[in-house]
């Protein structure tokens, strides 16, 4: 088990500093306190880990390869390196955490998953894992999404799950998460919800960030035997929710010299209106059942959101990542959709690797660190030294998005 630090896991109540929390109805305060009293429990118990590993080994293809960019590096002039969570089984890092939250909804005696999904990643890996252990699998996606990520949609259906369409409000994942917790407030005894990212009622974002850890975990261990050191000097990722981020972190997070940068969609740009750039346009409030920054009217109406990226489409972000602006442990950056479009093309180009929408907005930020660049809203001074080596988070592969990339390159 990690060892309990400032920023790395919440307090008894849930809280990240002043984010996080369960505020959730009555009728899942059961649903919710079971999985709050024994998710530790069982997630560390031996047999647990056993089939947790044997299965991100076998099943899932890991570890991910520590890939270093040679020609990336070149044009920004320092030490690229991808962590390649594009090469998971079914394509991005989802997968990590549906595998962990199968094996616990087994050991609690769930008979059914749901899950809520906005690129359909997620999506697909819950349909994955329930097809596996043989479980009756719902997802829920935004009408909007649904269009927009055909492909993973084949998939689920493949895959032997239903897919709800989420037709109310921007019909994108924050209503696809609405319609996942009615669902689950209408059947609270056999039911588990697979939640996809930090996000929701304390013990979620916990439990995501621990499956998610993997990704930091392995990067320490490839770096040091790349490198002969444990430490990056960066290590960047794009946000929405944040599971990615979370679990590209987790390891560093107490590692004061290594500098977080996190990504987020800043849509057709922070003041347009249509944009989903949380820290920069967010304040406190309840969304999904825990306190965090939101993007919200005077009268706390929540926003809809808006990016060319369906998962980083969310009008909040996790509450961990909330703490990590707000305390200055991390910096916060935001790309618009043509920022990540061109930064896809790049790294398409540079080294042959077409990577998801969410990640080419991490991939953007790279100019705005580059010597010589301005740096981005709300960055610190991290230009990149020559000697400096940073990871990048590359949470997805580019296939679900081929359409969008189609209609704007």
């Amino acid at each position: 088990m990690a060892p309990k630090g400032t920023y790395q896991q919440p307090d008894e109540q849930g809280y990240y500093g002043q984010f996080g929390g369960a505020y959730i109805p009555e009728m899942l305060y059961r649903n919710v306190e079971e999985l709050r009293t024994k998710y530790l429990g069982i997630i560390y118990e031996d047999s647990f880990q056993k089939e947790f590993h044997q299965l991100l080994r076998d099943y899932v293809g890991r570890p991910t390869p520590l890939y270093f960019a040679e020609r990336l590096s070149r044009q920004f002039r320092t030490n690229i390196y991808l962590k390649r969570e594009d090469l998971c089984h079914t394509g991005a890092h989802k997968i990590n955490n549906t595998i962990g939250q199968i094996l616990l909804a087994e050991r609690l005696g769930k008979k059914r998953i749901i899950a809520e999904t906005g690129a359909g990643q997620h999506g697909v890996a819950t349909a994955t894992v329930c097809a596996l252990k043989g479980v009756e699998c719902l997802v829920y996606m935004g009408e909007k999404d649904i269009e927009r990520q055909a492909p993973n949609v084949a998939r689920m259906k493949m895959l032997g799950a239903t897919v709800i369409s989420a037709i109310s409000g921007s019909k994108t994942l924050k209503d696809a998460t609405n319609e996942a917790i009615r669902d689950w407030i209408n059947h609270p005894d056999d039911t588990h919800y697979i939640i996809g990212s930090v996000v929701g009622p304390h013990p979620y974002p916990d439990l995501v960030a621990r499956f998610q850890s993997v990704i930091s975990e392995e990067i320490r261990k490839q770096l040091k035997e790349k490198t002969g050191k444990e430490l990056p000097t960066h290590v960047m990722a794009c946000v929405g929710g944040g599971s990615n981020a979370a679990g590209a972190f987790y390891h560093f997070l107490e590692e004061p010299a290594v500098q977080l940068i996190a990504v987020e969609a800043a849509g057709l740009g922070l003041h347009s209106g249509l944009s989903a750039a949380t820290t920069q346009l967010g304040k406190p409030g309840i969304l999904h059942g825990s306190k965090s920054l939101l993007m919200q009217t005077a009268d706390g109406q929540v926003l809809e959101p808006h990016s060319i990226s369906a998962g980083l489409d969310y009008p909040g972000i996790g509450p961990m990542h909330a703490h990590l602006f707000k305390s200055g442990r991390a910096t916060f950056l935001s790309a618009t959709d043509d920022e990540a479009l061109v930064a896809a093309l790049e790294l398409a180009k540079l080294e042959g690797i077409i990577p998801a929408l969410e990640t080419a907005h991490a991939l953007s930020a790279l100019k705005y660190l580059n010597p010589g660049s301005s740096p981005g809203e709300g960055a610190k001074e991290l230009f990149f030294k020559k000697e400096d080596v940073l990871v990048i988070c590359l949470s997805g592969r580019g296939d679900k998005d081929l359409d969008t990339y189609m209609k704007h390159l």
